[in-house]
């Protein structure tokens, strides 16, 4: 290792902080390595690693989910689900802000980003819940907090993100995702019903909805609720590869849209494309820029470094993880929740592995902790993003997201500590 072995993290820090985008301050960090710093391996490699890496079957699955996403949004899908979590939840204390928690549950991680998820909900659901009755603050800390749960659930953009890295399996490591999203929906929901009983926040419904209803709820929300469990029993039964799921994904909320909900139109495709080219843009960018950065570090041999350093902690599991939780949580606030998989999955995922840690649900414990330090002040990028949309001072979002925060950090300890009910399901495949 030579004596400049970390300047390059350090730049991608002062590049970051300096307002560059992540993607490029990961590629200049590097090329100035390869330049400056290890002149004797020729730069040419460096581009090759940036263009090699995109030859990846695999990584398609990325746009295809996304465009499902935002077809979703137009094809009556995104309504029909938010029926039904107003149905489900809407007569618990607190109403529209437990439909808000629910409805990032039914959604899962479609979108692609916590970040796009949060946005889209700031618009929808916390000028409603302004004219309910809540707090602007607590409306959009709830959001922002709910935003996290999306991306766990399967089929999730993060969770395809680290198959990729640690080479797992994409259908283990999506339906390992579903009791985690419900852990984190449970715990929101039980610090919503508490602190709408202290401020007085009232049900949108006066009662429980009958089993009539939510049977009649379920039938006009089926089509709409079979995508994600479509998706995991195809892969279960090898029908379809996770790139094939995603463009059938596309394929199923296309028809849907047109011919059962009759929302979908053919002049919402420029949108659709241009909106899911711009997204994907942005992942594979990031994608391919972490990933000439993890070639510095792979030359530098950091992962082992690291790895060495850990493993003093070999025989004290629960530590090393509460240490790994901390770091992942003070990371989440900073970057946005790919780059962190993309640059710190390679350097912890060989130390799990070699404290007997499984990699399936080392990977979920490590998407819940990013979501996690999203919303985390000072820097979490889902409270900046919440607060740009609804003009809230950051101040006041500090005041109302703790509880909900308390609230995630529940749900963290028992993901991280009790692995066996995280592998159930994984474990039946």
């Amino acid at each position: 290792m030579s004596e400049y072995a970390f300047l390059p993290i350090f730049i991608v820090f002062v590049l970051y902080f300096s307002s560059i985008p992540i993607a490029f301050a990961l590629f200049a960090s590097a090329l100035a390595y390869f330049t400056f710093i290890n002149t004797g391996s020729p730069v040419d490699l460096l581009l090759q690693k940036f263009v090699t890496s995109t030859s990846s079957f695999p990584l398609l699955a990325v746009p295809f989910f996304i465009m499902a996403g935002e077809i979703m949004n137009y094809s009556g899908i995104s309504s029909n689900l938010m029926q039904m979590a107003e149905v489900l939840t809407g007569h618990f204390r607190g109403g529209l802000a437990q439909v808000n928690v629910m409805l990032s549950v039914l959604m899962g991680g479609i979108s692609g980003s916590a970040n796009a998820d949060a946005a889209v909900q700031s618009k929808i659901l916390v000028p409603e819940m302004e004219k309910r009755g809540f707090s602007k603050g607590f409306a959009t800390a709830i959001t922002a907090a709910s935003s996290a749960i999306a991306p766990v659930i399967p089929p999730g953009i993060n969770l395809i993100i680290y198959a990729l890295i640690a080479r797992v399996s994409v259908a283990k490591i999506f339906i390992a995702g579903y009791v985690p999203g419900v852990l984190m929906c449970a715990c929101l929901m039980i610090a919503v019903a508490i602190m709408s009983k202290r401020r007085g926040y009232q049900p949108m419904r006066d009662k429980m909805a009958s089993a009539g209803e939510i049977i009649k709820q379920v039938c006009r929300s089926f089509w709409a609720l079979f995508l994600p469990f479509g998706i995991i029993l195809g892969l279960r039964y090898g029908m379809f590869t996770p790139t094939e799921a995603g463009a059938i994904a596309v394929l199923y909320c296309s028809l849907v849209g047109f011919f059962v909900y009759r929302k979908l139109k053919l002049r919402h495709f420029p949108d659709i494309i241009k909106n899911t080219v711009y997204a994907t843009a942005s992942v594979i960018l990031l994608i391919v820029a972490a990933s000439v950065f993890s070639y510095y570090m792979s030359w530098e041999r950091i992962p082992q470094q690291i790895t060495e350093m850990l493993l003093a902690f070999k025989g004290q599991t629960l530590v090393m993880l509460l240490i790994i939780n901390i770091f992942l949580l003070v990371l989440g606030m900073f970057l946005e929740g790919g780059a962190v998989l993309i640059i710190i999955a390679p350097l912890l995922v060989p130390v799990a592995v070699n404290m007997g840690i499984d990699p399936i649900h080392f990977g979920v414990i490590m998407i819940v902790n990013i979501m996690i330090g999203g919303v985390t002040p000072p820097f979490g990028t889902m409270m900046f993003t919440t607060c740009s949309i609804t003009n809230l001072p950051i101040v006041e979002f500090v005041k109302e997201i703790m509880p909900l925060i308390l609230a995630l950090l529940v749900a963290l300890a028992i993901v991280t500590y009790v692995p066996s009910l995280i592998m159930f399901l994984p474990n039946l495949l």
